[in-house]
């Protein structure tokens, strides 16, 4: 399989990922350009775009995108840089790396995050009518007909539009994988006498409460399926979580959260959490690495030291006195 190709994949198992595009290269380099790598979420790299100190750079920097979902130029030289090329330059990242045996490498690293994914459940008009709205505003919109579709469990929103079939059930799932948005279309009164009937089944917190909308959607006096869909869709919006304070520094970066994974209605689990990424410090030429599995790393006195490239590696191991 070709990397477009499984780019391609990746995008259809909802899976982030960033493409990293060499569009030039300085001499001597052992990339040129138009050599391409992806950055998995797990610090995989699949593909080239230079040697181990390159990728390390480049490993680094796409977790790190990952976690803000933007997309940037990124500049490896080995060489300080200019004032006027330093991190904080619009649009450019500029990393100084000194092993680096060669010339500068400018790399596009361009972010892919999965759309949100709304799931609806449900044949009636408004459930039809909630996957096209949806997908409209750029978001994802999935229809299941009924219970027996699995939740999956990176999804925004699950709304059920089934109108008495399988609803208790369907509400049950979504509060147990997590989902931040739930909702139940119905009249007030039959909303009432599901939720009741949800709380019997399922003990259920405040928190849990709090992500239950029935009946769902805004008040904007809808009255057709595509109306009530639109106010829906604007209420699972407007319930996103709004960000208040700055982003995180880079070295607090983490993982985005692992790959959808479909769950069994029945089955009752936690929803996965993203896992931080650990930055360590290479302690010959103290450039940040990526803590992940396939970091350069070597083990002294049970401590283990993490390079960004093989001659660091082999730098350490000859004298580990010397950088400790």
């Amino acid at each position: 399989m070709n990397l477009l190709s499984r780019a391609d994949q990746l995008r259809e198992d909802r899976t982030p990922f960033v493409l990293a595009t060499v569009v030039r290269a300085e001499r001597p380099t052992s990339a040129k350009a138009g050599d391409r790598a992806l950055v998995l979420p797990d610090g995989t790299i699949e593909g080239f775009v230079g040697g181990t100190c390159a990728e390390s750079t480049v490993r680094l920097q796409g977790l790190r995108l990952l976690e803000t979902g933007e997309s940037t130029l990124l500049r490896i030289t080995p060489d300080d840089a200019p004032a006027d090329e330093r991190p904080g330059a619009e649009g450019l990242l500029t990393v100084a790396n000194p092993c680096l045996s060669g010339g500068t490498l400018e790399i596009f690293l361009e972010t892919m995050i999965p759309a949100p994914l709304v799931f609806v459940y449900g044949e009636a008009p408004v459930a039809r009518a909630m996957a096209d709205v949806a997908r409209a505003v750029g978001w994802e919109g999935f229809r299941a007909p009924d219970a027996e579709a699995p939740i999956p469990l990176d999804a925004s929103a699950v709304v059920v539009a089934s109108h008495g079939r399988d609803e208790v059930e369907i509400l049950a799932a979504a509060v147990r994988a997590g989902i931040p948005y739930i909702a139940l279309v119905a009249s007030r009164k039959r909303a009432a006498a599901v939720l009741a009937e949800l709380g019997e089944t399922l003990p259920l917190t405040d928190a849990d409460i709090a992500r239950i909308h029935a009946p769902a959607g805004l008040d904007i006096g809808a009255r057709t399926a595509p109306e009530i869909a639109l106010s829906v869709l604007a209420e699972v919006i407007a319930s996103r979580p709004r960000q208040t304070a700055p982003p995180p520094a880079a070295d607090e970066a983490t993982v985005p959260p692992a790959p959808r994974r479909l769950l069994p209605l029945t089955e009752p689990v936690q929803p996965p959490r993203p896992a931080g990424v650990t930055i360590a410090k290479d302690p010959v030429c103290d450039m940040d690495v990526a803590v992940v599995p396939d970091a350069l790393q070597y083990e002294h006195a049970g401590t283990k030291y993490y390079f960004c490239g093989s001659g660091c590696r082999r730098a350490f191991a000859d004298n580990p006195a010397r950088y400790l």
